[in-house]
């Protein structure tokens, strides 16, 4: 016992000087502790990409619309001596495609409003309403080019999360939100990398071209491995295989 003023006591305003000391060097050390596991939580987590969603802003856009494999509005690009296009995928509201908003206008040109959604040079639209119909469509869009046989790892992700809305929308962590999304008719993409390390996003459809939504619905934000062919339509990305053949990664 060194003293009387080393007790604690409660209805006392001030704390005695040895016990202050000791419970502020034991606050500080915690505190400390609490910023170094933040750092290291942050680091392991990797970056969060940089995919943006205009939340509240609505814009309006004209172009034709593609309905297959996915709902799309082929915009042209101005200044361009021959039609060039900018592809923006659809999205319905919440997590819902487009499909309902955009059907019967294939081909057609429209004037639509909605929320931008964008990660790089990838850009999505959360249509507000069923377009309006403006004219029966200028020049037909890019057709599909034939990249040839691929064999790409990564992981399959709902694009409207993905590029923007829920950054950064893959992993384990966002499977359950990705599934509902895949469901409900948003694109399913596929994030995969490259040698350096650099990923890229292709839209996954089957053999047939067609969007393979509920079938992929277990391997969600799994590692996988896909064997199939690539297709590119201006800056979009295709890839076609079967469901069933994709291979789960250890």
């Amino acid at each position: 016992m060194t003293g009387s003023d080393d007790f604690y006591i409660g209805y006392v305003a001030r704390m005695a000087r040895a016990l202050a000391t000791f419970v502020r060097r034991r606050v500080v050390a915690v505190l400390l502790l609490l910023a170094a596991a933040a750092v290291v939580v942050a680091a392991a987590g990797g970056p969060l990409g940089n995919g943006t969603f205009e939340y509240g802003v609505t814009r309006t856009f004209e172009g034709n619309i593609i309905e297959s494999p996915y709902p799309m509005l082929a915009v042209a690009r101005a200044g361009n001596a021959g039609p060039e296009w900018t592809y923006y995928l659809l999205a319905g509201q919440g997590k819902h495609g487009a499909g309902p908003d955009v059907a019967g206008l294939d081909g057609q040109t429209v004037r639509l409003a909605g929320t931008l959604i964008q990660r790089d040079a990838s850009s999505m639209i959360e249509v507000a309403g069923r377009p309006a119909r403006v004219g029966d469509g200028a020049a037909a869009p890019d057709s599909l080019a034939d990249l040839g046989l691929v064999t790409l790892t990564g992981e399959i992700v709902d694009g409207k999360c993905h590029l923007g809305v829920m950054v950064p929308g893959e992993g384990a962590t966002h499977r359950a939100c990705a599934v509902r999304c895949i469901s409900g008719g948003v694109p399913a993409l596929f994030v995969a990398h490259d040698s350096a390390g650099q990923s890229f996003r292709l839209l996954l459809v089957d053999r047939q071209l067609q969007p393979v939504g509920r079938r992929v619905l277990d391997v969600v934000a799994e590692p996988l491995r896909i064997s199939g062919r690539a297709y590119r339509r201006g800056d979009l990305l295709y890839l076609a295989a079967d469901p069933s053949t994709y291979e789960r990664l250890p």
